[in-house]
């Protein structure tokens, strides 16, 4: 399959029909006017960009906006993944992209929570990279092609 044919089979599956041409440009990843604050946030992270996670002790669930081009549908699979994770385990549940574009799933605990169980939540990181492969494989492609913009070609290729 060539880059062309790729990018047209990824617009036809998750191109959002109703959008108009101004929204498409919002839409766009590659076209994102970063803020200061934002470059320093990235070089803080060491280039690794949170994609979404879950805090038990606030009940509240974060997706990162930079990515709100993403289905919905997968959005919903992250929110799942993520809360349910936090409920079982307690803590902090993050995923983050490193800089090549594999993803990484983290979490811990404040200090004085005794509820946390770190066996628990490292048993349930396996388990979800394990059920969830090929959504992270999919959202690593994604990352690599429409945000470290490398040649969906090469990528094939590997």
């Amino acid at each position: 399959m060539s880059a062309k044919d790729f990018e047209e089979q990824y617009n036809k599956e998750f191109r959002d029909k109703d959008m108009t041409t101004e929204e498409e440009k919002d839409f766009k990843i590659d076209e994102m006017q970063k803020t200061n604050k934002g470059r320093v946030f990235e070089q803080a992270a060491g280039g690794r960009v949170v994609l979404c996670g879950a805090n038990a002790y606030e009940q509240k669930y974060y997706f990162n906006p930079v990515f709100k081009q993403i289905p919905e549908s997968i959005k919903k699979e992250l929110n799942i993944i993520s809360v349910l994770f936090t409920q079982e385990a307690g803590g902090i549940f993050t995923i983050v992209f490193e800089e090549d574009g594999t993803i990484s799933m983290e979490t811990n605990a404040d200090e004085e929570d005794i509820t946390y169980d770190e066996i628990t939540a490292g048993l349930l990181v396996s388990e979800v990279r394990r059920k969830r492969q090929d959504l992270f494989e999919a959202l690593g492609l994604y990352y690599r092609i429409y945000v470290l913009h490398e040649n969906p070609a090469d990528i094939l290729e590997e």
